[in-house]
């Protein structure tokens, strides 16, 4: 076995781990996880208003083919959205879309305090997306001790799809220890920003899981679990039913139309991404798209070579200027972190601006 670059990607005999998790999927018996799955939500419990489910929802492609699903098997759901960093005008209308088939409850944080979430991460640990990443876990969580609906529906298991620890597949449920090591966090947590720019402990509160003693009867399980997990049909499935996508991919450095349409700021998480890892939310996409069969890997490896890890200088048409204007990053900083960390062994440093190897991205299409 060898691990490669990304955290926790491991590869048996030149295969990596979601190319080994997709072919294990063919042994699955996935009418009795469907048979599970309907157990779950014939014993969700019902709050006052009747709800018995939480899907957290972007509105997006998977979340909307979450929600769609659950409804289609008899639930009824109450999707609790929060809002992204910098809300595309098409993230809007599909969040919109979706309150047609379910009630939404949409918290929308302080706009200034997460500018600097944003920009503190970002200097901290190259990533200005783990604030939206510590969101998207605690919101659920605090809605369903709020509202008394302790069934909690999320999408896939990412690590078993992207490539992540072998032993991961078989997830079925989101636990505490789960959203700790593979909620995105990289190891900071909201606590640790109190102080900074000026934070207050209440300016974080939101972004916090709750006390555990809070949270001992909410049950959080992954649909992509009980169900084959496909984003090409759910983007179909959501599409079906009024999601908008633009007519082409948000960046020069993504593949698909219809992923990560609701964030300005996705560009800027993902290129950090790629000058970590050496290969980029292209890749990533495209890959998924060899396992599908929907591309050969000879024809993916001419695209990967031509635009993965490029950086995206309009992410959803807006120019990275405006992003690093939002989290008041002057534009001398942005570069001098992308130095940083963008890994030495991969990317040359001593210009402004990191430039990939040539021997060492020439090497990746030996």
């Amino acid at each position: 076995m060898t691990v490669a670059l990304r955290p926790d990607t491991e590869f048996r005999d030149g295969i990596c781990s979601g190319c080994i998790n997709f072919e294990s999927r063919q042994k699955i018996d996935w009418k009795q996880r469907e048979e599970t799955f309907l157990r779950i939500l014939e014993s969700a419990p019902k709050n006052d208003s009747g709800f018995d489910v939480i899907v957290p929802s972007s509105g997006q492609k998977d979340s909307s083919s979450q929600a769609l699903r659950v409804i289609e098997l008899g639930a009824r759901p109450l999707i609790v959205t929060a809002t992204t960093c910098m809300l595309t005008p098409i993230g809007r209308a599909n969040i919109d879309n979706l309150a047609r088939y379910a009630a939404t409850v949409e918290i929308t944080p302080d706009r200034m305090v997460r500018a600097k979430l944003n920009r503190i991460s970002l200097e901290l640990v190259g990533d200005a997306s783990v604030p939206e990443h510590w969101l998207i876990h605690a919101l659920p969580w605090r809605a369903a001790r709020d509202f008394g609906i302790p069934t909690v529906i999320y999408g896939e298991v990412g690590p078993a799809e992207y490539g992540g620890p072998l032993d991961i597949a078989e997830t079925r449920q989101m636990t505490r220890r789960f959203v700790a090591e593979f909620g995105g966090n990289l190891g900071l947590r909201p606590a640790d920003l109190v102080g900074q720019y000026g934070l207050r402990r209440e300016d974080i509160a939101l972004y916090q899981l709750p006390p555990a003693e809070d949270t001992d009867k909410v049950n959080a399980y992954f649909l992509g679990s009980f169900f084959p997990w496909n984003s090409h049909q759910n983007a179909i499935k959501s599409i079906r039913a009024g999601m908008m996508v633009p007519a082409r991919a948000p960046s020069i450095a993504n593949w698909w139309a219809f992923e990560n349409i609701d964030n300005f700021q996705t560009g800027i998480h993902d290129y950090f991404g790629a000058l970590k890892y050496g290969y980029g939310r292209l890749c990533a996409q495209i890959s998924i798209d060899i396992r599908y069969g929907l591309i050969s890997r000879e024809e993916a490896a001419i695209i990967v070579r031509d635009r993965d890890c490029s950086f995206p200088h309009e992410y959803m048409d807006m120019h990275y200027s405006e992003v690093l204007e939002h989290m008041e990053l002057p534009e001398p900083r942005f570069w001098e972190l992308a130095r940083q960390y963008a890994n030495k062994a991969i990317w040359d440093v001593s210009g402004e601006r990191p430039v990939m190897k040539p021997d060492v991205w020439e090497a990746s299409f030996a």
